[in-house]
C-alpha cells in the first residue's frame, strides 16, 4: 500500500491528551499555590522552552532533506508535546475556581483546602491536605478533593469517625485535627 494513504503516528497522537481527571460538570477547584504553579509552568513553556525548539526546528529545516533529519523530526514532535501541554494548562487555568484556605480559618468542618489528621483502624496516624486535582501529590500529603478519602472526610468534624471504601474493604478513620494551613 502506498504511504500516501496511511497515517503514521509516532504513538502520542493515539494516546489521550492528558487524562482529564475531572468528571463532567465538576468545578476545577484549586488553591492559590496550585494556580501559581500551573501559571509558572505555562509561562516557562511559552517563553523559554517553545522558542528554543522553534529555533532548532527552523535551523534543521534549512539543512535540506527533512525526512531523515533527526533534529527536525524530534523538534516537531517536541513542539506537538509542548503545544498539547499548553492547551491543557490554558484550559485548566481558565476553568480554575480558586479557593483560598487562608480565608477559611474559623471552619470546624473539613472542606476544600483543609489539612486533616486522622487515625486509621490499625492506629497509624496520617495527615493529608485536600487540594485540587492538578496539585495532588501523595508524597507531600496532598490528596485530590475527588479522592475516596477526601470525599469521606468532607463535612466531618474533629472526633467524628468516617468510613472509606478501600480495595481491602471498608476502613474507619477517626478525625483528630482539622486546620486550614496557609
Amino acid at each position: 500500500m502506498s504511504k500516501a494513504f496511511t497515517k503514521e503516528t509516532d504513538g502520542d497522537e493515539a494516546d489521550v491528551e492528558e487524562a482529564d481527571a475531572l468528571p463532567a460538570g465538576q468545578k476545577n477547584y484549586m488553591t492559590p499555590t496550585g494556580l501559581a504553579a500551573l501559571q509558572a509552568e505555562l509561562r516557562h513553556l511559552m517563553s523559554e522552552e517553545r522558542p528554543k525548539i522553534v529555533e532548532v526546528v527552523s535551523w534543521a529545516a534549512g539543512n535540506g532533506d527533512r525526512s531523515e533529519n533527526g533534529d527536525y523530526i524530534y523538534g516537531k514532535k517536541r513542539l506537538r508535546e509542548i503545544d498539547r501541554r499548553v492547551r491543557y494548562l490554558t484550559k485548566r487555568i481558565e476553568g480554575a475556581e480558586v479557593v483560598d484556605p487562608a480565608k477559611q480559618q474559623h471552619l470546624k468542618q473539613v472542606f476544600f483546602g483543609a489539612t486533616v489528621c486522622f487515625v486509621r483502624t490499625d492506629d497509624t496516624e496520617q495527615t493529608v491536605t485536600i487540594v485540587g486535582v492538578d496539585e495532588a501529590d501523595l508524597t507531600q500529603g496532598k490528596i485530590s478533593w475527588l479522592s475516596p478519602i477526601a470525599r469521606a472526610l468532607m463535612k466531618a468534624r474533629v472526633g467524628d469517625t468516617v468510613e472509606v471504601r478501600t480495595p481491602a474493604g471498608r476502613e474507619a478513620l477517626e478525625i483528630v485535627t482539622v486546620s486550614y494551613v496557609v
